[in-house]
């Protein structure tokens, strides 16, 4: 089973091709450290919220950029030893001495997927969602995402996963918690559709809002949709492959 570390950060624009470099030239590294697949994802079209959103989720400046990040390791295990390997490796310290971005307002965490669904295919667009959601709820919510991941899917998108903290620490400046005001009793969900590309992911969300499918009481969702994060990116590091990704189930018509 799939384990996620996901990253939020805040990257000067200028930085952008350093950024990428950097995380590129780590690459190596990680996947020594045991990542199977590591992705970094430059915001293109991340809206402003009126009570929660990416840029203040990490503080984000006038002249940078929000990154929505992640790594892909087997299991949980294996992502605790390569994080034993990375706070020991001398080579992450002098990487971690040259960042081209403020590391202490960037948000981490570990999260288990209940929902893993991939038609296949590479990724050229993706979108990205944070959102804190009732523990008492989780159950609700994974069939109410199992359900909408297979709508994504038959228009377009090549791989939904959502995914449930349950590594998430507090920060000194930023965390995942505050980015969604979670309160006592609500986990956070780090989460992300994969798309070929900008093009079929508007196509494919014009198609998703008309769909019956997509219908639902407002009134008795299984979380807070105003606290929700989401936003556009496009890849710019993708390093390995998804970790055991599946077909989606046919569903009947």
């Amino acid at each position: 089973m799939t384990y996620v570390e996901g990253f939020v950060a805040a990257v000067p624009a200028k930085n952008k091709e350093a950024y990428r470099k950097h995380a590129a030239d780590a690459a190596t590294l990680f996947r020594e450290f045991g990542v199977v697949r590591m992705v970094e994802t430059w915001g293109d079209d991340v809206p402003d919220g009126k009570v929660t959103d990416f840029k203040g989720a990490v503080q984000a400046k006038e002249d940078e950029v929000v990154v929505f990040s992640w790594f892909e390791y087997p299991s949980k295990e294996a992502r605790d030893a390569a994080n034993q390997r990375i706070a020991s490796d001398p080579r992450m310290k002098a990487m971690g001495e040259s960042m081209p971005f403020d590391g202490q307002r960037m948000i981490y965490g570990g999260f288990a997927p209940i929902v893993e669904e991939s038609t296949g295919g590479r990724m050229g667009y993706a979108d990205g969602y944070l959102l804190a959601v009732s523990d008492s709820n989780k159950e609700a919510y994974r069939e109410m995402a199992q359900k909408a991941s297979v709508i994504f899917l038959d228009h377009g998108a090549t791989r939904v996963i959502e995914a449930w903290g349950n590594d998430v620490p507090d920060g000194k400046v930023t965390d995942f918690r505050r980015a969604v005001k979670a309160v006592d009793g609500e986990s956070i969900v780090f989460s992300w559709v994969e798309w070929p590309s900008k093009e079929a992911r508007a196509k494919g969300w014009e198609k998703v809002m008309a769909d019956e499918r997509m219908k639902c009481d407002p009134n008795n969702m299984p979380f807070d949709g105003q606290r929700m994060i989401y936003g556009g990116f496009v890849p710019i590091v993708d390093e390995g492959a998804p970790v055991q990704a599946k077909a989606a189930m046919p569903q009947p018509a």
